[in-house]
């Protein structure tokens, strides 16, 4: 059950990066952080349900980084953001292409009727 409830995060995740493609906004990399990127399963598997190649950098306060550069840049007045040096990462590559997108959009259209476009609203 653990598995599959990572493995769905994850598939979920990627269709996600789909749609952003699909709409002109390819993501340039897969950047695993957080809690589950210090799990060895979920930076295996991620590879090959995102179909790419996944990098890993070492555990560090990413959200409050993220949010000081974008202060930096707020009072910079910059057109661009500042340039901060990349973190060192360890790249995790795909073995063999599971079949997870694949049922997970099975489940997910027979359960949900979701078509692959934007979500129907809700009704309350």
């Amino acid at each position: 059950m653990a598995r599959a409830a990572v493995e769905a995060v994850l598939a979920s995740l990627a269709e996600v990066a789909s749609l952003l493609h699909s709409n002109g906004a390819p993501p340039e990399r897969v950047l695993l952080i957080g809690g589950s990127a210090r799990s060895e399963a979920v930076r295996t598997a991620a590879p090959g349900i995102f179909g790419a190649p996944v990098d890993v950098p070492e555990p560090e306060e990413y959200v409050a980084l993220g949010a000081a550069r974008q202060a930096a840049w707020a009072l910079a007045g910059t057109p661009g953001p500042p340039l901060w040096p990349r973190r060192p990462t360890q790249c995790y590559e795909a073995v063999g292409q599971p079949r997870i997108r694949e049922r997970f959009a099975a489940l997910r259209d027979a359960t949900t009727g979701w078509d692959g476009g934007l979500p129907a609203p809700v009704d309350s």
